[in-house]
């Protein structure tokens, strides 16, 4: 049975000097998950401000029920993406009945995570090869710079194109390209490779969409330029949500539900255990299901979308000295406040912006170091990191989780 009260292992630690850490990696943590958030809604085909709940809420239930001291929950690139790939078919990205189906299927996560909990299947997750991770997150980093060509050039492609049909219709229709908007995802790509490369500390998201936002400003001034923008968002506290709970709708989520589950609580372990191994902290499997699950049941009543552990902000935390969940808790209160502060100024955020970021996130999800090493060290692992790959590009994503989990159980 998962502790029902988990933090009481460490209140004690808390004093004047691990509080002052953890505030000063919280506000980090904040601060870096106002643009991340509003980027990974884009991808999952949610309203921006859907992000921002998903990094609140769910941050502060997973930090206070679950086993890691550095693990920051909340929205992340590969969910966002499943999540998309599995309900763009069902109803209108950004529609209220798309974000009812995104509410019920994290519920639905939310209850097969603490199942799992219960009945002790943390080790589960052992038996899913790291080779299956590696491919779908390379695949999911393609589609994502698939899907922001449409942003990033302002051309007018059809939803719902298979990625092969996006670079055919990138070719035919060159010369449609909005000038002004390709230069402002430009800008930004180029000065988030540069930050990022030469300024580590720095978070360059934020300076990239800024410098974005910037030229899209001065282009608009002085050459009256048109383009998309992401628009004011509400300036308030997420707001009270219900899923549904029809039975058919559930029947028809269940797949979906069951992927994503399975990689959600495979990408949570698997950043808690790293980040356990360098701060000497021992993680229970079942306790950080229990957690993840409260933390997506809690979301999903509070306009969240489905939330894991990220690693982004999970090796930020720790490496800006987070000593306990503490900072996880101030980070999703912090970003309570900032929507209130800077919620309006999104207005002034160009979609090309938002692409030329997501195209530097989708870079970030190619992990080539790991990729070589498989290659040199097995061709089983290959074989299925191959296939994983190829599936999540030609076929659905969730399918492509089952194929790899089938291909590691068997092997």
């Amino acid at each position: 049975m998962p502790d029902l009260m988990p933090f009481r292992s460490w209140l004690p630690l808390l004093n004047g000097k691990t509080i002052s850490s953890d505030l000063m990696a919280g506000l980090t943590g904040a601060v870096v998950v106002l643009p991340q958030g509003v980027a990974f809604a884009t991808i999952a085909g949610m309203p921006p401000e859907y992000g921002l709940y998903a990094g609140i809420v769910p941050a502060i239930v997973a930090a206070l029920f679950g086993s890691s001291w550095h693990l920051v929950s909340g929205p992340t690139t590969a969910a966002s993406l499943v999540l998309f790939s599995s309900l763009s078919a069902l109803a209108e990205p950004g529609s209220a009945h798309y974000v009812k189906l995104a509410l019920t299927v994290a519920i639905m996560v939310g209850l097969l995570e603490i199942t799992m909990a219960l009945f002790k299947l943390g080790t589960i997750v052992n038996f899913i090869s790291h080779s299956v991770v590696i491919g779908f997150t390379a695949g999911a980093g393609v589609l994502i710079a698939i899907n922001q060509v449409k942003n990033f050039t302002g051309l007018a492609i059809p939803r719902g194109s298979h990625p092969h049909e996006v670079v055919m219709y990138l070719f035919e229709h060159f010369g449609s390209i909005s000038w002004p908007t390709f230069a402002i995802g430009l800008a930004t790509l180029a000065t988030g490779i540069v930050v990022r490369n030469h300024l580590p500390r720095v978070p360059y998201m934020i300076v990239a969409i800024l410098v974005g936002s910037l030229v899209g400003v001065v282009l608009k001034a002085t050459a009256g330029a048109q383009f998309a923008t992401v628009g004011a968002l509400p300036a308030s506290l997420p707001p009270l949500s219900a899923p549904s709970f029809e039975p058919e709708v559930w029947r028809q989520l269940a797949p979906t539900a069951v992927a994503m589950t399975m990689f959600a609580l495979t990408e949570a372990l698997s950043i808690a255990r790293a980040l356990a191994v360098r701060s000497g902290q021992h993680i229970d499997a079942n306790q950080e299901f229990f957690g993840q699950g409260l933390s997506n049941i809690a979301g999903s009543f509070f306009s969240g979308y489905v939330a894991t552990g990220s690693f982004n902000r999970s090796g930020l935390n720790y490496d800006a000295g987070a000593k306990t969940p503490l900072a996880a808790i101030v980070a999703g209160a912090l970003l309570m406040v900032l929507v209130f502060v800077l919620a309006p100024y999104a207005v002034y955020m160009p979609l090309a912006a938002m692409a030329g970021v997501l195209f530097l996130v989708a870079w970030g999800l190619v992990d080539w170091h790991h990729i070589a090493q498989i290659v040199k060290t097995s061709k089983s692992e290959t074989a299925v990191m191959t296939v994983v790959f190829v599936s999540a590009l030609v076929l659905e994503l969730e399918f492509a989780i089952f194929l790899g989990v089938m291909l590691s159980l068997l092997l």
